[in-house]
């Protein structure tokens, strides 16, 4: 899966991605509100996450922008497998230069855009950890919403557990449908 916006490009990450990649991600800002990236993220890391075989069904890309010059790795973005029984999980991060670029939502419309029509994906699931606020304005921005439910998870950056807000969306025909189930 590739995407293209005016501003990014969504490609699968490439090892020799492995420098940027470890550079882009390895900062503790960004780490701490992720809930599945190791800490330290070194360059050994980005290696064994780039040499990982690919799930067709779980796409994994790296976000570059590429205006003004050579492509910039700016943050990736992907699916991950449903927890519980439920929707497949959204998630992203993007480096600390880059936020409030809308990078992000910029990333998220393409690539869930990609998702509905290559994946045939009805629904996906979300969250972000409750200090992050910023990141539950991007979900709403791509249309996502709340489900009302606090979910834990550990986060490696923080060497704790963390408190998150879980999101869904509603994909299908039938979105409408889906919506109005969570709400009740």
């Amino acid at each position: 899966m590739f995407a293209r916006t005016p501003r990014l490009l969504l490609r699968p990450g490439w090892r020799e991605d492995a420098p940027a990649l470890a550079r882009a991600i390895g900062d503790e800002a960004v780490i701490r509100n992720l809930a599945y990236a190791p800490w330290p993220y070194g360059l050994a890391d980005a290696e064994e996450f780039l040499a990982r075989t690919p799930d067709p069904r779980h796409p994994h890309l790296l976000v570059f922008a590429r205006t003004r010059g050579a492509p910039r790795l700016v943050g990736g973005i992907g699916l991950g497998p449903a927890r519980d029984g439920g929707a497949p999980e959204l998630g992203y991060w993007i480096a600390r230069p880059f936020w409030g670029l809308g990078f992000a939502t910029e990333a998220g419309r393409a690539f869930v855009a990609g998702v509905k029509d290559s994946l045939k994906i009805r629904r996906l699931s979300a969250s972000h950890m409750l200090d992050n606020p910023a990141s539950g304005h991007v979900l709403r921005k791509l249309g996502f919403r709340p489900t009302g439910r606090i979910i834990t998870r550990f986060s490696s950056g923080r060497g704790t557990d963390v408190d998150c807000a879980q999101f869904e969306q509603g994909m299908g025909s039938d979105a409408t449908d889906d919506m109005r189930c969570l709400a009740a």
